[in-house]
């Protein structure tokens, strides 16, 4: 995966980066030479459009929620801890297979990330 002879990160460790935030994976998809690697850049395709799904998802659990608190529905209020955590195990094993250079497409976003590195 990476050039030994390069100097900064690995490209296991950017790809691993990218996924802390929407913000590492935007700089790695600018800063050469992380751009010009399709591994870094379908990571950080990846992270980006996970945390839009993320957000996408949770606005949309709170209308739902809103929804049903009207009509009193309490036993739903674990229902965004739930999620949360599910988005954290789902976060958690991206980072990991990111690390140990591992390609791990999530369905659906997978393969719009794999579109949008080119590779």
């Amino acid at each position: 995966m990476s050039d030994p002879n390069r100097a900064g990160l690995s490209d296991n460790a950017a790809a691993a980066i990218a996924y802390l935030t929407f913000v590492p994976a935007i700089v790695f998809l600018l800063l050469p030479p992380y751009n010009a690697s399709p591994y870094v850049r379908f990571h950080a395709w990846q992270s980006i459009l996970l945390n839009v799904a993320a957000i996408v998802i949770n606005i949309a659990l709170s209308f739902l929620l809103v929804f049903f608190m009207v009509f009193g529905a309490f036993f739903l209020m674990a229902l965004p801890r739930l999620v949360w955590l599910a988005w954290l195990a789902l976060w958690l094993v991206c980072v990991v297979k990111a690390l140990n250079g591992q390609r791990f497409k999530l369905p659906l976003i997978g393969n719009l990330a794999e579109k949008q590195a080119g590779s």
